[in-house]
């Protein structure tokens, strides 16, 4: 269970880049998520103890800051990544898209089985925030979970963050 934690929380953190898909600007971005799991197992208080004393953070616990470095090329591309790698497909269907706003639904399989949803705001080139869910089965566990995230432009050098890869279809 404890690898389908964390793949579920690897899908939400592709869900930025997806969300800056044709928007934004290529350079630096800071992305604040907040995700909610209320089908995850409580987990004792000891062992919440020890991971907070090593500096780990839970999905669902508080919200999760990253960075991520998109280019040129990802900014131009006007489609969204299909999430794939050995243990989960996750294949985005676009609903609507304007210069403001992005909605698209996903379709998972794999170790991974459900649907998702997609919902994004753009505030500029600078800016956005959107929302994710997701219902389906994980391992043959019923998971239901749901994040939203807003992202910032910090600058056009990435520095040391390296830019996502996009893996071949």
């Amino acid at each position: 269970m404890k690898k389908g934690l964390l793949l579920i929380a690897a899908l939400t953190v592709v869900a930025p880049g997806v969300a800056l898909a044709a928007h934004g600007k290529a350079g630096l971005w800071n992305i604040t998520m907040t995700m909610s799991m209320p089908d995850m197992p409580q987990m004792p208080p000891e062992a919440m103890a020890m991971m907070k004393a090593r500096g780990m953070k839970m999905p669902g616990m508080d919200p999760i800051t990253t960075q991520i470095c998109m280019t040129q090329a990802d900014v131009d591309n006007d489609t969204l990544p299909p999430s794939r790698n050995n243990e989960e497909n996750c294949q985005p269907h676009i609903l609507s898209k304007t210069a403001t706003s992005m909605t698209a639904d996903m379709v998972c399989t794999g170790r991974m089985q459900g649907t998702g949803h997609i919902e994004v705001s753009y505030a500029g080139p600078e800016h956005y925030s959107s929302s994710f869910s997701f219902k389906g089965a994980m391992e043959g566990h019923a998971t239901a979970m749901s994040s939203t995230s807003k992202g910032d432009w910090v600058k056009a050098d990435c520095g040391s963050v390296k830019p996502f890869v996009r893996k071949p279809q």
